[in-house]
């Protein structure tokens, strides 16, 4: 394996192919692959995921079955299978009391080598009782008086296909010999206060626990070991942020005239967390330090308004700024809930989308690139090539689709001097995944809903009555009012999930005739804007749909939401889909239909849902219940993968990490202390080679 430039020499033992440990042939090695272990330091940094207790006891009649138990005995015979097929049983005594040790699939030369008729051994297993009669079935250990026996907790790693305990222990303990001196790279005073031990020493004590309670990640050598994971994480979130801060913005300090007139126009004035975050984000953008900022909402908590105030401080400054959509859909739907903002400010806003007919695309960017549009709005594809501005100031991305830190630090290489960025999130997030996943950015919160939003009554109710539930549409669709139907995800297969949208549609339409229409994923996107223009018109009063109108579409006149078997949606989602009604002046209804009987986890996601409508709630809840990665989805989400550390349960220590590293970047911004230069062997250790090229930037 060839080092990287700048490794630490002392290092390279642990960097070195698997196959360098004594034992660790080809198929070994294949195993150990398998489970994302190439080198010696991937070993090391994986640790038992359960224990065993294993009882010492002097005597068979000490043993309390069914229970783990490591005993001497003698070899007494050995009765051979008559039948194939059959178990080889060896028959054992403790001189008073007998055991019986029975092997399926047995290879009668290896066990009568393990066993010889009038030998002792020390055996351990599970005792059980077979008819009255003690019997050990396939015993984990088989030694010789003068061996050791096993620890009385044994640990218990994790495994793939060719794996045994015995080969993943023998590994583990060849990596750890590879283990230089290392320096302390942890803060001396929160070693002490915390009782840690140092670096090494947690690693021999968490791959030897003598308890279940030592492999809680609370023990002193987990927590020390799963702070060392985030405070390499932390600290290259503070050098990208440090590098991006270094990149030069430009200032723009608006007037306040535009934003004045698109207050003035409004029914009410913003929430106090509006105008923070907007007083946040302008003085961002008024120094000559790149800004960039994270804007996580609850629903409905107004971020399109924080949205437009941000991008009118680019064209009062004299310059240009994009909202980018993660979909065709919401790039048009912000577009038109911006347009009239965008009117009453005195502006030009222009929407591009991938569907914009060529004459039409030429127009809007050609004015673009002379900077007659203000505003443009649209998908990802606002990044293509031929998309030129005049003056591009601030770039706001509505990320559904999370970034991770890398495609960020692409997005930043665009335009001259790149642009102000501003991240809008629609799903809140538990603050422990927020500074893991954006603790590269500055945040600013929206907790508060706007004046005038009504509380939506959420009710949970089985979809046995399915006929009440479409009576009591009925009265409300008579005295005007529209609703959402939202159908079931049956399974992952969107087929399937379109068949219950159209059968549901179907049989909604016989009922309520003209006044029903249906969205999904799968239709052409301009019969989809029809049914959702007519919706949102008032031509139509109930829309049928699948997920599609998750996140952002806004229809204030819409008072009722049903889901249908809510038990098979994710809270977050769940959130989401609510968050669409409760949107005007009037009072809504969220019904939660589920087929009972309820497990326990769906019955946990929908009455937390019933009880609260707080998203940075909820989203803890969902955070406890499915874990970090189903959270908001790894694969797309840039969330790091630890190998101790454990977010749910270590949230706290990632908080702690993140000031650490800030503070010691702000005292050694060069990082060639002592301490500095501990923290890099520890950043090598951890493969944050990227930070790592920072620092050598730095």
């Amino acid at each position: 394996m060839t080092q990287p430039k700048g490794r630490p020499p002392a290092l390279f033992p642990l960097f070195a192919g698997i196959d360098t440990l004594p034992g660790i042939g080809p198929k070994g090695r294949a195993a150990l692959e398998q489970m994302g272990i190439d080198k010696p330091r991937d070993l090391i940094l994986t640790l038992p995921a359960s224990g065993i207790t294993r009882r010492r006891i002097q005597r068979l009649a000490d043993a309390r079955a069914p229970e783990i138990v490591t005993v001497a005995v003698t070899v007494v015979r050995h009765h051979a299978p008559q039948v194939r097929g059959r178990p080889w049983r060896v028959h054992c005594s403790d001189g008073t009391d007998d055991v019986t040790i029975v092997f399926f699939r047995p290879r009668e030369s290896w066990i009568e080598s393990q066993l010889p008729v009038g030998s002792r051994r020390i055996v351990s297993g599970k005792l059980e009782l077979f008819d009255g009669a003690a019997q050990m079935v396939h015993p984990d250990h088989i030694l010789r008086e003068d061996q050791d026996p096993p620890p009385e907790f044994e640990p218990v790693y994790p495994l793939s296909t060719g794996l045994t305990q015995k080969a993943m222990a023998k590994a583990v303990d060849a990596a750890m010999t590879r283990l230089p001196e290392l320096p302390e790279w942890i803060d001396p005073q929160l070693i002490a206060t915390r009782g840690w031990p140092g670096f090494a020493e947690a690693l021999r004590l968490a791959h030897a626990p003598t308890s279940h309670a030592a492999l809680s990640p609370d023990s002193p050598a987990r927590a020390r070991l799963a702070y060392d994971e985030f405070l390499a994480h932390q600290m290259t979130l503070a050098l990208v942020r440090r590098d991006k801060r270094r990149l030069k913005g430009r200032a723009s300090a608006g007037d306040g005239r535009l934003r004045r007139r698109v207050l003035d126009s409004l029914p009410w004035p913003p929430t106090a967390a509006q105008t923070r975050a907007v007083a946040e984000i302008a003085a961002d953008m008024a120094s000559d330090r790149r800004m960039n900022r994270l804007l996580q909402g609850d629903v409905g908590a107004g971020k399109t308004l924080v949205a437009l105030l941000s991008a009118l401080v680019a064209v009062e400054a004299g310059g240009q700024a994009v909202l980018m959509a993660p979909t065709e859909i919401l790039a048009r739907q912000h577009a038109r809930a911006l347009e009239p903002l965008a009117r009453a400010a005195g502006i030009r806003l222009a929407a591009l989308t991938g569907r914009d007919k060529r004459d039409l695309r030429a127009q809007i960017l050609t004015d673009l690139s002379e900077g007659r549009i203000d505003i443009l709005v649209g998908t990802h594809a606002v990044f293509q090539k031929d998309v030129e501005f005049h003056d591009l100031r601030l770039a706001i991305i509505d990320e559904q689709h999370r970034f991770g830190v890398a495609q960020r630090l692409e997005l930043s290489a665009k335009g001259q001097v790149p642009p102000d960025m501003l991240i809008m999130t629609a799903t809140p997030i538990p603050r422990s995944l927020a500074l893991s996943q954006y603790g590269d950015l500055d945040l600013s919160v929206l907790d508060e809903k706007p004046p005038g939003r009504q509380p939506i009554t959420t009710v949970m109710i089985a979809d046995s009555r399915l006929d009440q539930v479409t009576e009591r549409l009925r009265v409300a669709m008579a005295q005007g009012a529209r609703a959402y139907w939202v159908c079931p995800l049956v399974d992952e297969s969107e087929v399937t999930d379109l068949t219950a949208a159209e059968a549901r549609f179907t049989h909604l339409r016989a009922l309520f005739g003209d006044a029903v229409r249906m969205v999904h994923g799968q239709m052409p996107p301009d019969q989809r804007d029809a049914a959702m223009a007519d919706f949102a018109q008032g031509r139509a009063q109930l829309l049928v749909a699948t997920t599609v109108i998750e996140v952002g579409v806004d229809v204030p006149q819409a008072t009722i939401m049903v889901i249908e078997r809510a038990e098979s949606f994710g809270l977050a989602q769940l959130h989401q889909l609510r968050g669409r009604v409760g949107r005007g002046t009037g009072a809504s209804t969220c019904l939660l239909m589920y087929h009972p009987p309820l497990n326990e986890a769906g019955a946990r996601r929908l009455t937390t849902l019933r009880d609260t409508e707080d998203g940075f709630r909820i989203a803890e809840v969902d955070l406890e219940m499915r874990g970090a990665g189903d959270v908001i989805g790894t694969a797309q989400s840039g969330l790091p993968r630890f190998r101790i550390a454990d977010l749910e349960h270590q949230s706290g220590l990632m908080a702690v990490a993140r000031q650490d590293a800030r503070a010691l970047l702000e005292r050694e911004p060069a990082l060639d202390g002592p301490r500095g230069q501990a923290i890099r062997q520890l950043m090598w250790l951890m493969q944050q080679d990227q930070a790592i090229r920072l620092i050598q930037v730095g």
